[in-house]
């Protein structure tokens, strides 16, 4: 029935579940799923797409959670969502013809960058500040761009979101956070759909994993919205820094 054996089940299960802990707070779930996939013994192709599918699940319910507690309204994010759905079909569309190493180079500079930022910048905190960007601005560039990445790469998309809310939208860091997970929701979907018809994804397993992503994201969620700030910008800050060196590691 299940693609891996019954020890490995337990263990990716138990990865969504911090995955989707960690995902619904601050982004980075992927750093978590990603090498246990591929310990696994999935091929690179197959854990991107298995993730999207257990990652979908994680998502969907912190999207729930934080629209229950009133920090996001569903209804202004549907536009935004769908853009950033489309460019994650497109990247995940090349997710096995680009050499996504080029990406890889970056990225942890990147990553470095965001911490770096939530960690030193004073006066990040819950309460929203002037956005650099109008909504519309933002909605037709850094939505797509991040949703594209989301695609055809992955993990950090949830990092790059926030930091575009907080820096450029001026959002506060909880209403960031809430805003994050219905775009990163439509972006996984996206990837899904495009997968689905040159992948080979473990859909079993990847439903599974789903069930342990949505109980990390329920007590990941409720965790963020009793704490605010105090708990998601650490939390940013150590999965972005972890996920930065990763990758750095597997490039040595």
């Amino acid at each position: 029935m299940f693609e891996v054996s019954l020890e490995l089940v337990a263990l990716l299960m138990a990865a969504s579940f911090a995955a989707g802990f960690v995902d619904s707070i601050a982004g980075g779930g992927g750093l978590i799923t990603l090498p246990m996939l591929i310990i696994a013994g999935a091929s690179p192709v197959t854990a991107l797409a298995t993730n999207k599918i257990q990652g979908v699940f994680g998502a969907a319910m912190a999207t729930w959670s934080y629209a229950r507690g009133g920090h996001v309204e569903l209804r202004k994010q549907i536009v935004p969502a769908l853009i950033a759905m489309g460019a994650a079909i497109c990247g995940a569309m090349l997710a096995s013809h680009l050499p996504t190493d080029i990406i890889r180079l970056g990225l942890p500079v990147l990553l470095i960058g965001i911490a770096l930022f939530f960690a030193l910048k004073p006066g990040l905190s819950d309460i929203d500040r002037v956005a650099r960007i109008t909504p519309a601005t933002f909605m037709v560039t850094l939505v797509p761009l991040i949703g594209f990445y989301d695609g055809l790469v992955g993990p950090g998309a949830g990092a790059f979101y926030m930091l575009g809310f907080v820096g450029l939208a001026g959002f506060g860091v909880l209403k960031a956070t809430a805003h994050t997970k219905l775009i990163n929701f439509a972006s996984n979907l996206g990837g899904i759909i495009a997968f689905a018809f040159f992948a080979k994804p473990w859909w079993i397993m990847g439903l599974c994993m789903g069930c342990g992503q949505m109980a990390g994201a329920y007590v990941g969620s409720r965790l963020a919205m009793r704490v605010g700030a105090r708990v998601i910008k650490p939390v940013l800050v150590v999965s972005a820094t972890a996920l930065a060196i990763k990758l750095l590691w597997d490039m040595s």
